[in-house]
């Protein structure tokens, strides 16, 4: 068994209690290649943010665990590289069993995320009381959810919204012991929220409702993705089809962070941004087949945009 203080890594107890307390959100970033970690470490060096590197179930089998965990260590050792020792998380996003995140506790993990929201309430609250007993034994730290986001990102899938009911969040933090809470308000996975001509909203009565019945809790916010349409018409115009692309306001993802709400997850705006760039070289360049010229452009990309995430939209930077 390896423990994340090996690692240098750091649970997320004391930063959202920060944030909490700051009027801020953490970014949690995913991860599954050199070049994601590099642009994340890069950003949050860059504007002094903390930071939670996530990997996903399918990240694991995509990248291998073990080549994961050296690489979060590595981590560590590059943002003081960089000049700036920034606190960092490795999390588990949305482990879907005990199993999964005890394996991911003993390689190393400081957080995971235990996901029954697929569940009965009953069972969701039984799973995730199981994994908060084996994690806690270990310092790590755990986030639950309640409620269903709908979309489609790696191997997590759902037709429709299933909102967070306020009148049950009291009762599953006192029966769980969990140290963070995944809702769902309207935010959902993937590139794709709504459709065009819509007006993108996200439910921050409930929000405020569920504040209401547990006062200071850390809230996590997944599916946050704003689809930055300028980067959609990047992909679009070197050969993308992204037409009914629509994501979350940054600004009412920014009013969501001023509250409880101090952990968001970002993943498919970076993979546009990623491919964006990468689209493009192929478009100007096409006899190009170095990966270095194609994966260096956009890791670039991705920096750049979690600079911008991290200053305009979760209002971290500076806050490590």
């Amino acid at each position: 068994m390896v423990s994340y203080q090996e690692l240098g890594l750091v649970n997320s107890k004391a930063l959202f209690q920060k944030a909490v307390q700051g009027g801020y959100a953490i970014p949690a970033y995913n991860f599954n290649n050199m070049e994601q970690l590099q642009a994340i470490i890069q950003a949050c060096v860059e504007t002094k943010s903390p930071v939670i590197i996530q990997v996903s179930s399918g990240a694991r089998k995509y990248a291998n665990q073990t080549l994961l965990r050296y690489m979060a260590e590595g981590a560590v050792a590059y943002a003081k590289e960089l000049g700036f020792g920034i606190p960092i998380v490795l999390h588990l996003d949305h482990g879907d069993t005990f199993e999964l995140c005890k394996s991911c506790i003993d390689t190393g993990f400081s957080s995971v995320m235990i996901d029954g929201s697929h569940l009965s309430y009953d069972e969701n609250v039984a799973v995730t009381k199981k994994v908060v007993e084996y994690a806690h034994a270990h310092d790590v730290t755990v986030e639950g959810e309640l409620g269903v986001l709908a979309g489609v990102e790696d191997e997590v899938s759902a037709e429709h919204h299933t909102y967070t009911r306020p009148e049950e969040v009291e009762d599953f933090v006192g029966k769980t012991g969990v140290d963070s809470l995944a809702i769902s308000i309207g935010t959902s996975h993937g590139a794709f929220k709504f459709k065009p001509g819509t007006d993108p909203k996200i439910r921050l009565d409930i929000l405020a409702e569920i504040e209401k019945k547990i006062p200071g809790f850390p809230i996590v916010l997944h599916g946050s993705s704003s689809v930055p349409q300028d980067i959609v018409a990047i992909i679009n115009k070197f050969g993308g089809k992204m037409d009914a692309a629509i994501g979350i306001p940054e600004e009412q993802l920014r009013a969501a962070s001023k509250s409880a709400v101090c952990k968001i997850n970002i993943d498919s705006d970076g993979r546009l941004a990623m491919t964006a760039a990468i689209r493009k070289v192929f478009a100007e360049k096409p006899a190009e087949f170095d990966p270095r010229k194609y994966l260096g452009p956009a890791r670039d990309a991705l920096k750049e945009l979690y600079k911008h995430k991290n200053t305009n939209v979760l209002g971290s930077a500076g806050k490590a």
